[in-house]
């Protein structure tokens, strides 16, 4: 009780670490979704609507890798990051960035894989339209991308969530350094193991929340768009 006493005690006082703590992690996943979609709602459309050799294998691929550890995924990144790497010239190991783009590569897949399902249930429904109008690849997928942005928007949601509550890539390639890159998942594990409960009670609290918060987020935003759009 002690503890939890100490926890709430923090959540009421707004304590400074804590703050930015939550700050620097949604900052940080944030970040990471936005650059990811840029490259796998594209990719997600274009495996729907697409026709090309090797589609259905790298459909296969981009599926299995929703599950790509993210331990596996740190790993990758810290060699590339690393001053034996192709990238370690720039000095991004152990820094915000280097989390930003641990997540990025995490959630890239699963944003791709949705953004897959999405857009073909959309290109059964609208392919004879659209081949009517003469519409070229790009121009279908720019097209059903923005038709279907509301369910879209539940699929960076799912992107969000996945990057927000990882701990494995982001400790591996930030470190873990107080002050500088400690979010809310590796703070919770390393102060758990470390007996010093009230932060880590306190920012668990916060991420279920902040879970809570996105499920109930993307079906109030599919309960909208199937009122709005039949």
């Amino acid at each position: 009780m002690t503890s939890l006493a100490a926890a709430l005690d923090l959540l009421a006082s707004f304590d400074a670490r804590l703050l930015f703590i939550v700050a620097l992690s949604l900052e940080v996943s944030i970040t990471a979704v936005l650059f990811a979609a840029l490259l796998a709602l594209p990719a997600g459309a274009l495996l729907a609507v697409g026709s090309f050799r090797g589609q259905r294998a790298l459909s296969v691929v981009v599926n299995g890798f929703m599950g790509l550890p993210a331990v596996v995924v740190g790993l990758l990144v810290y060699l590339l990051l690393s001053r034996a790497g192709p990238l370690g010239p720039f000095g991004l190991l152990f820094t915000p960035s280097a989390m930003v783009i641990a997540q990025a590569v995490l959630v890239a897949p699963l944003l791709a894989a949705l953004t897959r399902q999405v857009v073909e249930d959309a290109w059964h429904e609208y392919r004879e339209q659209l081949g009517s109008l003469g519409a070229s690849n790009a121009q279908a997928v720019a097209i059903l991308l923005w038709d279907t942005r509301h369910s879209l928007a539940t699929v960076l949601l799912a992107g969000f969530g996945r990057a927000i509550s990882e701990v494995g890539a982001v400790m591996i390639v930030g470190g873990n350094i107080d002050g500088v890159t400690r979010v809310m998942t590796t703070t919770i594990a390393l102060e758990t193991s470390k007996g010093d409960l009230p932060l880590a009670l306190a920012l668990g609290a916060i991420l279920i929340v902040l879970v809570l918060a996105l499920n109930l987020l993307a079906f109030a935003l599919r309960e909208w768009s199937q009122r709005r759009y039949g």
